[in-house]
């Protein structure tokens, strides 16, 4: 019983912590630009599309709950795959993270699921169990705006999201030709989102294909800044489903200590 209740306790601070990852990055459009500024863009949505994959090194930053880097490869032609290194570099989240074990996890993304591999301190509280398994569907299942969010920011983490969302900016605009890593590129920015409104900017090569994306707003927990960066595309991408005997689905670990399920 006290093992269950500190397994759910682990798990909490677990969930919360990659919550607070999901939940640094998403937001949402509002309208549809026109003209050339659209078709720009949908030339961009059309060619990072097609190019099915990529790396990704990006730093998210929001107030004092949350400082990460992360760097991987990520593919998106048949359900989003690939993994990441996510490196939680300070923050209160980070603190959460150092108690249970780790500040470094593996993010598996996989068609149906997202895998989160934690530490040994965290196993040693859930049956030795090292990776935690969120099926989205159970996540949407969660009811409310919460796990809807969270289902959709797992599977909205490539690149071409940052298009979709200037295509929902009512005021994009195109601020010229800049240089970005060594690569001559176009800049492109607007301002998206309702309550929480964030600017952002996207550099595109000569091929419509990303090469930088920010987003700058404000959160509810303060500051948010984030900066990726894509190279590789059409990098050959792969993701092990963990071993069963090593993961624990979230769910399990949600129930009541002693619920009998």
């Amino acid at each position: 019983m006290r093992g269950r209740a500190a397994g759910r306790t682990a798990f909490s601070m677990a969930v919360a912590a990659v919550l607070t990852c999901v939940s640094a990055c998403t937001t949402a459009g509002t309208a549809e630009p026109t003209g050339a500024s659209a078709r720009a863009l949908k030339a961009v949505e059309r060619a990072t599309g097609r190019a099915g994959s990529a790396r990704v090194e990006s730093t998210t930053v929001m107030g004092g709950e949350l400082s990460l880097t992360a760097a991987g490869a990520l593919g998106w032609e048949d359900g989003l795959t690939g993994t990441l290194t996510i490196t939680y570099t300070g923050g209160t989240t980070a603190e959460t993270m150092r108690r249970l074990g780790t500040t470094s996890m593996e993010a598996r993304y996989l068609p149906d699921a997202y895998y989160a591999r934690m530490g040994d301190a965290f196993a040693d509280r859930v049956g030795g169990r090292h990776w935690i398994k969120y099926v989205y569907a159970d996540l949407e299942d969660l009811g409310g705006e919460a796990g809807a969010g969270f289902a959709d920011g797992m599977r909205d983490t490539t690149p071409e999201r940052a298009v979709k969302l200037l295509l929902g900016s009512e005021d994009v605009r195109r601020v010229g030709e800049e240089t970005t890593r060594g690569r001559r590129t176009t800049h492109w920015t607007g301002t998206v989102g309702g309550a929480e409104e964030r600017t952002v900017d996207i550099w595109v090569d000569g091929q419509d294909l990303l090469v930088k994306k920010t987003e700058r707003g404000r959160t509810a927990s303060g500051e948010l800044s984030q900066t990726a960066y894509y190279s590789d595309y059409g990098v050959e991408v792969a993701a092990e489903r963990p071993p069963a005997a090593d993961t624990a689905d979230f769910k399990e670990l949600l129930r009541e200590p002693g619920d009998g399920s």
